[in-house]
């Protein structure tokens, strides 16, 4: 997903086949970080890139106390 710059995290929770809600609680734990430009928040491609490269390494931190 990186041939965008930036991502609402309605498209982020459709990428990753979870709720919004779950998006919401990744960035706000600090997991996946995001950039707010006026009222809305986005997500950069190359952060989402790197999430979910670090979900590949089979390291499930990011994920880890998140319900």
């Amino acid at each position: 997903m990186q041939d965008r710059m930036l991502y609402t995290l309605t498209e982020v929770a459709a990428a990753l086949s979870v709720g919004r809600s779950k998006v919401y609680e990744l960035v706000r734990s600090g997991a996946l970080p995001s950039v707010r430009i006026g009222g809305s928040r986005r997500v950069r491609g190359e952060d989402l890139a790197t999430f979910l490269d670090s979900l590949e390494r089979g390291s499930a931190a990011p994920l880890a106390g998140i319900r």
